[in-house]
């Protein structure tokens, strides 16, 4: 019988640190729902000190979540756990989440400070902690590269102090997987009272070991992963769960497996994805489009004869279904209906009309449409009520003339119309934007994504655009890919209008 392996998910709170992937309480609340569907046992719904917004999500998550923990992050001062403890105040399980940087680097240049005094701030903030919640789970921030005889005094200090879990993060990513490893097997064999706690590991992917690491901290005694889903995270990210739970299903013989409930996998991948506007890489492991894909004729041969030829993972185990209903501008809403819920999605009569009227409307252009097309549909039907809406765009473009754009918006409920030329259609697009709303911005980063194959494809377009000083990231997607840009440039600005 497999040992249990506990699921933490900070997708809303690590992975929400991603640039430009901010999420509202709404979003957050639909995501939360599908982590209590997929079996996650922590959720880590947020920083209610970092602002107003983190506060208010992680009281509406504690609402509505039944079986999670729910776990609320903080640094280790009193007024960072004040402030968890009121946003915690509607949980039925509750955890507070606290602890400093343990190795040098954070010690010398973060703190300015030392490693007895760092070893007694850990101690208060736990027993601090300790007196609002019975679960305090401690991180001892940069232990992949903190000294292990000092991290082992740190942890064993937090343990006697109150602690029900104590989390070793690679913070940095810094750590080789046997190094990680071998971190893990030194606290479990020198920390007196360990075998009293939840031992747990939360790593990043800078050098690509996240993953890796994982596995090998939980080969070593971890017993909590904590991850998000897809790898969403800062910088280079965070372990995936898909990964992880799938190693794990996949090498049995490692006696260790989560409550996870796999078939989710796929449905949770997609609403992450559409909701942050995060693209997830074709090639990506477990969730990514050609993941069970085969184009080799060898390949294809053998997957048809039994996919274990070429595939460890049965598709459907995560939520893919290899029989896809082929959507075209000659399928009915209850094909479209089946086809989201299928991806996780419920959408109500009223919304399902207007989303159809979309989805035909993009199923004239393309030849078929598939999940990731249905993913864009969805959030351009949730962004339409927005301060700036385009009525109508006219483009002359072309060799030996200039490029024209003739645009009209509707701002506030004003209608506004503007013209302009520019070095091609998307900066002539822009120009007439900025000569309607007369706003000083400046274009930072334009990036332009193709999602499927051929001249239909639908593009997608990410930009950061500066103003006043700040930078806003906007999406658009269309198979027009000067409209997509302009979708783009005006979701940014929708977002300081």
């Amino acid at each position: 019988m497999s040992e249990r392996l506990y699921v933490f998910d900070t997708t809303l709170r690590d992975g929400e640190q991603v640039p430009g992937c901010q999420l509202t309480t709404v979003e957050k609340l639909e995501v939360a729902r599908m982590l209590e569907r997929l079996g996650v046992d922590v959720i880590e719904a947020g920083f209610p000190v970092s602002s107003p917004g983190d506060f208010n999500s992680v009281v509406e998550i504690s609402k509505v979540l039944t079986q999670p923990v729910v776990c609320a992050l903080t640094r280790g001062v009193k007024e960072d756990i004040d402030v968890a403890v009121d946003a915690l105040q509607f949980a039925k399980r509750k955890r507070i989440h606290t602890g400093l940087g343990t190795s040098d680097y954070h010690i010398r240049y973060k703190f300015n400070s030392t490693r007895d005094e760092i070893l007694e701030r850990s101690i208060e903030a736990t027993k601090y902690a300790k007196h609002f919640v019975e679960d305090v789970e401690f991180y001892c921030e940069d232990a992949g590269r903190t000294d292990n005889e000092y991290l082992a005094r740190v942890v064993e200090a937090v343990i006697k102090a109150g602690a029900t879990v104590v989390n070793i993060p690679d913070t940095t990513g810094y750590c080789m997987p046997d190094e990680f490893g071998a971190k893990i097997a030194y606290l479990k064999e020198h920390v007196t009272g360990i075998d009293k706690v939840i031992l747990s590991c939360h790593c990043h992917n800078d050098l690509g070991m996240a993953t890796a690491n994982t596995l090998q901290a939980v080969m070593n005694g971890v017993r909590q992963v904590e991850v998000t889903i897809n790898g969403v995270g800062e910088r280079a990210g965070n372990t995936a769960l898909e990964e992880i739970v799938m190693a794990l299903r996949c090498r049995k013989e490692i006696g260790v497996d989560t409550n996870i409930q796999a078939k989710h996998i796929y449905a949770a991948s997609r609403i992450v994805s559409n909701l942050m506007n995060m693209p997830i890489q074709m090639n990506k492991a477990i969730v990514g489009r050609n993941a069970f894909s085969h184009s080799s004729g060898i390949h294809q041969d053998g997957v048809l004869k039994n996919h274990s030829t070429y595939e460890i993972i049965d598709p459907k185990d995560v939520g893919v279904d290899p029989n896809t209903i082929l959507l075209t501008a000659r399928s009915g809403r209850a094909a479209l209906r089946h086809r989201l819920q299928t991806l996780g999605f419920k959408v109500d009569d009223d919304r399902m009309l207007s989303l159809y009227k979309d989805f035909l409307d993009l199923a004239d252009k393309k030849r078929y449409i598939d999940d990731d097309d249905l993913r864009l549909l969805l959030g351009v039907d949730r962004n339409k009520d927005k301060a700036i809406v385009v009525e109508y765009l006219n483009v002359i473009s072309g060799k030996n003339v200039d490029h024209t754009a003739e645009l009209g918006l509707i701002v506030k409920g004003e209608k506004k119309v503007g013209k302009a030329t520019g070095n091609g259609p998307v900066d002539a697009s822009i120009n007439a934007l900025k000569s309607i709303l007369g706003l000083n911005m400046i274009l930072r980063e334009f990036t332009i994504q193709s999602i499927s194959k051929g001249s239909n494809d639908v593009g997608k377009v990410h930009m950061q655009v500066e103003y006043e000083g700040r930078i806003y990231f906007g999406f658009g997607a269309n198979t027009d890919i000067v409209e997509a840009s302009l979708e783009a440039y005006i979701d940014a600005v929708n977002k300081f209008i």
